[in-house]
């Protein structure tokens, strides 16, 4: 269930906003004159939504990375290389 409550209520009644957000583990949304000013949420939801968040970053990237056939390594593809490209740095002094 959304909580929508006025941004009064966070200085008149904290500890009830406080009480939401921790136990709702969801955000309570705060309005200034009748339209949405805030976000107040509890730092495990806000951990969360940014973790889920970053996740979807990543997910979107790779595939957009799929989609223009870019190549992809792997880690011990680049290692190979990187120690070949030291090991003819060496051969060259």
């Amino acid at each position: 269930m959304t909580n929508i409550r006025p941004v009064s209520d966070l200085r008149n009644n904290f500890a009830e906003i406080s009480r939401l957000v921790h136990e709702g583990n969801g955000p309570v949304f705060l309005t200034k004159n009748g339209y949405g000013d805030m976000v107040v949420m509890s730092i495990e939801a806000y951990n969360d939504f940014s973790f889920d968040a970053g996740l979807y970053f990543k997910l979107k990237e790779a595939e957009y990375r799929e989609e223009s056939g870019a190549r992809w390594y792997s880690r011990e593809e680049v290692d190979s290389r990187i120690q070949k490209i030291i090991g003819e740095a060496e051969n060259d002094v």
